[in-house]
């Protein structure tokens, strides 16, 4: 099959499309025919070596390695002991995340074989691309803000991450355009919340399509100037600028960041009385197939930046590094 690999850490450079061996089918897993790849950070991460993590966090990365996690696809064979799918199925999925870290979710290819508990039917009413463009954005928002679905250690902090109440509360989603970002205000007007959206001002329209009630301009307003008594703030930028967000929260509110490496404003959060929680997003075909229901109806929809061929994940990764990105960024596999 072709697929797109790396032999070293570094830049978009090192994405070569070449010729890789068709992935064997394991006990439990599915093997699908790749249709698209949804983009997302920890793409780019494990293209680089993870040097933003701490080294006893680096997972070890054996190459050649094939990155990515989100796929949409047909099912091309079963193992004997799956009964949920068979060929022909339409089908996507997070793949192997976190677990396959270093490399071992392979999404960039032509095929992929993917745990059977991981995989979902694709909602019908949407196609290739923008499923592909779903998984681990809305696995994120749907794991921090309605159902973790899962009993894992948190790597991030003692205690297990609990979404709190929706219905008539004020949401703040930061980074409301960006691919966790808006689906997460999508979800939370779901659930009956009112959302403030921030984001660049050109995004104004769409966020209000989205079901956005206010959207704050970052380029104009300094938001934690203006924003008070705020229910939960769901910063999907995250990193050390996450702190400026206490601010806008009331006592007994919220902060949950996305990327929380950097935070370092626990002790505020204490005196002002604010839960900060955190959490990993971890693949769940379960919560893709209840998620997937609000993608087939319609209540909630996914913004699509650019697509690209599977041969040009180089360029992909290059205007992923521009920033700025609107939905999400897809490739497409003939």
């Amino acid at each position: 099959m072709k697929a797109i690999r790396f032999h070293a850490f570094g830049g978009p450079e090192v994405l070569r499309y070449e010729d890789a061996p068709r992935p064997h089918l394991a006990t439990g897993e599915v093997l699908v025919r790749v249709h698209a790849v949804g983009l997302n950070p920890p793409d780019w991460y494990l293209r680089e070596g993870y040097k933003m993590l701490p080294p006893e966090w680096q997972p070890q990365v054996s190459f050649p390695a094939i990155p990515g996690t989100d796929i949409s696809g047909v099912v091309e064979a079963v193992a004997a002991d799956v009964e949920r799918f068979s060929p022909g199925d339409e089908v996507y999925s997070m793949v192997r995340f976190p677990t396959g870290l270093a490399g071992e979710s392979k999404a960039y290819a032509e095929y992929v074989g993917v745990p059977a508990s991981e995989l979902a039917r694709k909602p019908a009413a949407i196609d290739h691309v923008h499923a592909a463009a779903a998984p681990m954005s809305l696995l994120t928002a749907w794991q921090f803000m309605i159902e973790l679905g899962h009993d894992e250690p948190n790597p991030l902090q003692p205690d297990r991450h609990v979404p709190v109440p929706l219905q008539g509360r004020t949401v703040l989603v930061n980074g409301a355009a960006g691919g966790v970002g808006h689906l997460a205000l999508q979800l939370a007007k779901w659930k009956g919340a009112h959302v403030i959206a921030v984001a660049s001002g050109k995004h104004e329209p769409v966020l209000r399509g989205l079901g956005s009630d206010e959207v704050i301009d970052y380029t104009r307003t300094a938001v934690e100037d203006v924003v008070r008594g705020v229910d939960l703030v769901v910063d999907a930028v995250g990193g050390p600028g996450t702190g400026r967000f206490l601010r806008t929260l009331k006592r007994g509110g919220a902060l949950f960041p996305i990327f929380p490496l950097g935070f370092s404003g626990i002790e505020e959060a204490r005196r002002l009385g604010v839960t900060v929680s955190t959490t990993q997003v971890r693949s769940n075909g379960a919560q893709l197939e209840k998620a997937g229901r609000l993608l087939d109806d319609g209540t909630i929809r996914v913004l699509i930046d650019s697509t690209f061929p599977l041969s040009e994940a180089r360029q992909s990764h290059e205007r992923a590094a521009k920033g700025h990105i609107r939905g999400k960024i897809v490739l497409t596999v003939e």
